[in-house]
């Protein structure tokens, strides 16, 4: 998969960097990544992961763009309001780097098309904003056997971490899944949406961007990932923190007696 002239040059801080280089660079270009949700985590991951050259970026969101999202969903402007955020997403990626194919999917991800999209991708980055679209990814790629960056917004915190738990670790254990980290999500109404509750702009933009690393390491293959380890930024502290977890064997996924082998739990 040879470069132009105009890529070579494009991507020179890529290529030039050590543990990427060119043969890192080939890997972006023929890379896949699915990215759900164009908002506030999905808005930077998405601009850095086609800057970075990544080959194809599928879009998946259902939602358009409003006047109280621009304090954070940097990929969108003032003139798209009223338009699908997957519209936007895909003209503001086209301006940036041309080279990279854009997929949208202006609809929302559920049982009935979760295991098509995410068994295409190389790696998916979950940007949603509910729980039950985070459990519903996470069981989706934990079955397609896709590693998944995902990452959550708090008002002042954030959290980002890498699954992938169809491979196992240096220790022969298999890697933990989402529900070994958190077992069963929270209560509803016990976590205000960022609409009440309010969420620091930047900080979104900090999550998304990490998230994007993630997932441009994931394909690349270099460092030490967040396979295990859950990135916890507190921005009123400016404090980065990891919580290491493991494998529960009891986890309904990978566990010894796995209970969940489809998405039909998640049917509506």
């Amino acid at each position: 998969m040879a470069f132009s002239a105009e890529e070579i040059e494009r991507y020179a801080r890529h290529i030039v960097l050590r543990d990427v280089g060119g043969p890192g660079q080939q890997k972006l270009k023929a890379g896949r990544v699915l990215v759900v949700g164009a908002g506030g985590l999905g808005a930077p991951a998405l601009l850095y992961l086609a800057a970075a050259g990544v080959g194809r970026l599928d879009i998946v969101d259902d939602d358009t763009v409003s006047l109280s999202n621009l304090q954070r969903q940097v990929i969108h402007r003032t003139a798209d309001i009223g338009r699908a955020k997957t519209d936007s997403a895909r003209d503001a990626l086209h301006a940036l780097n041309p080279h990279v194919e854009l997929v949208t999917h202006g609809q929302r991800l559920d049982a009935d098309n979760a295991m098509a999209l995410i068994g295409a991708a190389d790696v998916v980055v979950d940007g949603s904003d509910n729980f039950a679209t985070r459990y519903l990814v996470s069981d989706a790629c934990a079955l397609a056997a896709t590693p998944l960056v995902t990452a959550a917004l708090g008002t002042f915190d954030a959290t980002v971490t890498t699954l992938r738990p169809h491979e196992r670790g240096p220790d022969g254990v298999p890697n933990p899944t989402y529900r070994c980290l958190f077992p069963e999500p929270p209560p509803p109404g016990t976590v205000a949406p960022c609409a009440e509750a309010g969420v620091l702009g930047a900080l979104a933009g900090m999550a998304g961007s990490i998230a994007a690393l993630e997932a441009i390491r994931v394909l690349v293959g270099f460092g030490e990932g967040l396979v295990g380890r859950l990135l916890m930024i507190d921005a009123l502290s400016m404090r980065f923190e990891t919580l290491s977890y493991g494998w529960d064997p009891e986890n309904p996924l990978t566990g010894h007696h796995p209970t969940i082998t489809d998405l039909s739990a998640h049917a509506r």
